[in-house]
């Protein structure tokens, strides 16, 4: 051994060798895996020249830094080297796999019945052809059967807020003059409703209201406070030509009636 290795020199020679961990079939992210200092003692071994002199051969062990140590190249982004982040893909659950995948043979449909076949199934509150729960309760009236008579047929304003609203002596108070005042500020089908006076509150100026609708007690509070009030027409119902002449002739008839027990009887009031 001492004839292989010949050291020319005086001075005691260092020689790093560095030891490489064999590959492994880790597949995990190695970036997460924490770098740990291991310690290797040196070796210190004696060798002998031709001439007879000892010299001293030490041998450091390092281990091999670990790539999460490495610092990152500035490698661009490329279609290449693309890929999601970890945990963030997950597998699909494989049904109808065998009982040994977890999701059972049927995927949870069971065996039989209409519901296990493929297809859309039955709609939503069928019943097997008995009359089903939405045809056996009866109907409700108003808003809750969906019908018309539950919507408002009036833009209801207060006593109160027709007072806080700033009018002076003599004013009118109607759907055009609330609006301007932005007392009221109707949208939709809103917009298309009449005008109904209520009687929260007290009024303590005289006003000349007109409303469509007053309310019992804002009528009583009113004449009680001197207000003029105007009841204003409401839009007539469309009916058909034969109906209005009916109509027309009851009406008629029944003002002969009025008229001639009047004319007897002076004291008859309708």
């Amino acid at each position: 051994m001492a004839s292989l290795l010949s050291l020319p020199s005086t001075t005691p020679i260092r020689t790093s060798v560095v030891l490489h961990h064999p590959s492994s079939l880790f597949k995990g992210n190695v970036r997460n895996l924490k770098t740990k200092q291991r310690s290797f003692p040196s070796l210190t071994i004696q060798l002998k020249n031709q001439v007879g002199n000892s010299r001293p051969l030490v041998i450091l062990n390092q281990a091999s830094p670990s790539p999460s140590a490495l610092p990152l190249p500035n490698v661009r982004f490329r279609l290449d080297n693309l890929g999601p982040q970890p945990g963030s893909r997950k597998k699909a659950k494989r049904k109808g796999r065998g009982i040994s995948a977890g999701q059972g043979g049927s995927c949870g449909f069971g065996m039989r019945g209409q519901k296990s076949r493929s297809g859309p199934g039955v709609r939503k509150g069928f019943e097997g052809g008995q009359m089903p729960l939405y045809r056996r309760l009866p109907k409700l009236r108003g808003i809750a059967g969906g019908m018309h008579a539950g919507l408002p047929k009036f833009v209801p304003v207060n006593l109160k807020d027709i007072e806080a609203a700033g009018f002076q002596e003599g004013e009118e108070v109607s759907l055009d003059s609330l609006k301007k005042k932005g007392l009221i500020n109707p949208s939709g089908r809103e917009r298309t409703l009449p005008l109904k006076i209520l009687g929260d509150g007290e009024l303590s100026v005289k006003l000349n209201l007109k409303a469509r609708a007053f309310s019992a007690s804002a009528k009583e509070k009113l004449e009680a406070s001197g207000c003029s009030l105007t009841v204003l027409p409401g839009r007539k119902k469309w009916v058909k030509p034969s109906v209005a002449k009916n109509l027309a002739r009851a009406e008629e008839y029944f003002a002969k009636k009025r008229a001639a027990a009047a004319s007897v009887d002076p004291s008859f009031s309708t």
